[in-house]
């Protein structure tokens, strides 16, 4: 389910539900744009600490920091990371939170003048080769002597703004569109940056994550969502909090799906 109440969020004008071509910055971008090959190129960790906002302590574990050690990926998250709230945060559908390193090339235009190192979106493993269109709900991968799942995408709550202390950061966030997405650990073992992640299973369903918030920021259902709708329920990688989700959001839109 959502991490905190986003419904209402407007995608960007004219978005299109398929991400543009980036403008590149520089030729090392250029390179890992065009890599076809999938891997982790920064592990960041983090363990919670309280942050100031709007004049109150909030705790937060989104304060992420690259680690050149290799880690132990385990079934609720990684070795020396944590996450604050666990009723909207973690879990086992939640262990490791992933973002394209590819998207910090819009993020650099986006956000001038910001320092914005690998982890600065709260992201476990900032990863080279798996965008949100490609990425598809139940894939599996093979890291090293682990393996995981693709579960959901990322929602974004309050605390991105904690992190870059704006109100609007969270709106800007799902706007985008560029939103990573959380692993599911379906055999525990050891991590690090560099390791590729090799497919076990690809295209495990016709659902990507593009489609799966396509799907949360619709605003009505066609047949072909309904359809999509119905792999949805039945893929075991999503999390039955989700299922219910859809089905109240279904019969609200009216008709029984």
């Amino acid at each position: 389910m959502p991490d905190e109440s986003v419904a209402g969020i407007e995608p960007e004008p004219n978005a299109s539900p398929r991400l543009p071509e980036p403008k590149f910055l520089n030729r090392s971008d250029r390179r890992c744009i065009e890599s076809t090959t999938m891997k982790i190129v920064s592990l960041n960790i983090g363990l919670p600490r309280d942050v100031e906002w709007h004049g109150q302590s909030v705790t937060t574990g989104i304060f992420k920091s690259p680690t050149a050690s290799r880690i132990r990926l385990r079934k609720l998250n990684l070795d020396g990371d944590r996450q604050a709230d666990l009723t909207v945060h973690g879990g086992e559908h939640k262990a490791v939170y992933c973002y394209p390193a590819e998207h910090y090339v819009y993020w650099r235009e986006k956000l001038p003048g910001r320092e914005l190192p690998f982890g600065s979106f709260g992201e476990n493993f900032t990863t080279e080769g798996l965008l949100e269109n490609s990425v598809r709900i139940g894939d599996r991968f093979a890291i090293h002597d682990a393996e995981v799942v693709v579960s959901q995408p990322r929602l974004p709550c309050y605390k991105l703004g904690v992190r870059f202390q704006a109100d609007d950061m969270v709106k800007k966030f799902l706007a985008s569109r560029r939103i990573g997405f959380y692993l599911a650990v379906t055999r525990e073992g050891d991590v690090a940056a560099g390791d590729e992640m090799i497919p076990v299973v690809q295209n495990a369903s016709k659902i990507s994550i593009a489609d799966f918030l396509r799907l949360f920021l619709a605003k009505s259902f066609s047949a072909a969502d309904r359809a999509s709708l119905q792999e949805l329920y039945a893929l075991p990688s999503v999390p039955n909090d989700w299922k219910h989700y859809f089905h109240e959001r279904v019969a609200e839109a009216g008709g029984a799906d």
